[in-house]
């Protein structure tokens, strides 16, 4: 990482808090919804892109880990696993081409047509959600769409999630969802991982020594907010995921155009 000033250090350490919180809290939008404040402070995306990428690998497998464990020792559990296996493999299987495509950059689509279409189309799901009227598809090849246009975006670029989600949603029950994002973000993530060090890319291993407990106290913070969605109602949880939808879609949209 380049010779920064302690001001610039300090507000890196604080976009990682900020990552690890919106990651455990949602399951989604960590990278996301702080890779922006990151490039204010130092506009290098492959600096922070391997930072954030093995962050997610960490925190997904130990919260995984964790409400596994907890979900074990429950005698009122409504499901066997934190994680709907079942949906995630059928999504794996329609994902992994388009997946491996963006990551290999087969097709090159113009980065700022691609990612303004897919803000203005997340933008519009997410005010469903707010307003308590959340989009619900019975049409598998919609749903197969969103997931091959997430998978290939997430392949290039990191702003994939909301539209995996779209399809998530409507399939995976709340208190599985964030968990299969979880592991679904650890198998995408993991072959994202696997580019960089084949294009020779820095991980910035040293940076982790102090960028890790950040991403650690944001994750132990969004537990907590994690436990207040399970708990809350159903279209409480809706609004939340709506709104954040809507703030990385903003963010996206604002980046554009400045």
């Amino acid at each position: 990482m380049a010779e920064l000033s302690d001001l610039q250090y300090g507000l890196i350490a604080l976009s990682f808090i900020w990552s690890g919180f919106v990651r455990s809290g949602l399951g989604f939008g960590g990278a996301v919804l702080s890779l922006p404040f990151m490039l204010f402070i130092h506009n290098d995306p492959l600096i922070f892109l391997p930072l954030i990428s093995v962050h997610l690998l960490f925190f997904s497998a130990l919260s995984i880990w964790q409400d596994q464990r907890q979900l074990n020792k429950s005698v009122v559990a409504t499901h066997s696993s934190t994680i709907d296996w079942a949906y995630l493999k059928k999504s794996l299987s329609i994902m992994i081409v388009p997946k491996l495509i963006g990551v290999f950059g087969l097709i090159t689509l113009p980065s700022n047509i691609l990612s303004g279409i897919i803000f203005i189309i997340v933008a519009s799901y997410a005010i469903t959600y707010i307003i308590n009227k959340p989009f619900s598809s019975n049409n598998k090849w919609l749903d197969i769409f969103f997931l091959c246009l997430g998978a290939y975006v997430s392949g290039t670029s990191l702003i994939g999630a909301p539209l995996i989600i779209v399809a998530f949603v409507n399939h995976v029950a709340k208190e599985q969802l964030r968990n299969t994002l979880f592991m679904l973000w650890f198998i995408l993530v993991a072959i994202k991982l696997a580019a960089f060090i084949v294009a020779d890319v820095d991980l910035q291993l040293i940076h982790h020594l102090w960028l890790l407990p950040c991403a650690g106290l944001g994750h132990w913070l969004g537990l907590l907010l994690h436990k207040k969605l399970l708990q809350a109602e159903t279209q409480v949880f809706f609004r939340v995921v709506g709104c954040a939808l809507l703030l990385v879609s903003l963010i996206g949209l604002w980046q554009m155009f400045a």
